[in-house]
């Protein structure tokens, strides 16, 4: 019987590294497809006039469809192949069709909320904190929004200080409590190496 797969889940701050850190985590384990994003679980708005879903506070966990997240992390477990949705950050919209998960023995989460929720933190067999410097995520926010989503830095500046940073302090920040490593630091390798070590004991 095949054992049952580990859901690692990195949780962090808008531009915190969470990507960067689960794309390095399946590279060094060889799996570059054994990677989930809460990002992808946005509630479709499409039925939405686009000046309406531009105004959704999209720093909020109601934002995201935990229904649907739950689903597909249960799946995970239980090894059963699963659709994920694909969201268009530029529409504010999903895009039409899922793409295929086949999840490995380890499968990284990345999100902003990842363990907001008790039955989700339960799901977990890892759970990481990144705590990044708010100056240095608004630098790496502008820098990705500004060349995939269609951004000015205007509008990225001034939505970082009326939602992104009041939003974390309320929902992100206080996840910490519940993470089994916590980095008080810019990730890099000897993060990567650490978790790599946690994985394999």
């Amino acid at each position: 019987m095949k054992p049952k797969p580990i859901l690692v889940a990195v949780v962090g701050g808008s531009g915190s590294g969470k990507t960067w850190l689960c794309e390095k985590l399946c590279a060094a384990l060889g799996r570059r497809e054994a990677r989930l994003s809460l990002d992808d679980f946005y509630r479709d708005r499409s039925h939405l006039p686009a000046a309406r879903r531009a105004r959704i506070n999209f720093d909020h966990p109601r934002a995201i469809d935990w229904n649907l997240f739950e689903q597909v992390l249960r799946d995970c477990l239980a090894g059963k192949v699963t659709s994920v949705p694909r969201y268009d950050f530029k529409a504010h919209a999903r895009h039409r069709g899922t793409r295929i998960f086949r999840p490995t023995s380890v499968v990284f989460v990345d999100g902003l909320w990842l363990l907001h929720r008790a039955r989700l933190r339960a799901l977990f067999g890892l759970t990481v904190f990144l705590r990044c410097p708010a100056k240095i995520r608004l630098e790496r926010r502008l820098a990705r929004d500004l060349l995939n989503r269609g951004r000015s830095a205007a509008s990225v500046r001034e939505q970082f200080r009326s939602t992104v940073a009041p939003m974390h302090e309320w929902f992100v920040e206080p996840q910490a409590r519940w993470a089994q490593m916590v980095f008080n630091r810019v990730v890099g390798p000897p993060e990567v190496k650490m978790i790599l070590e946690c994985l394999h004991k």
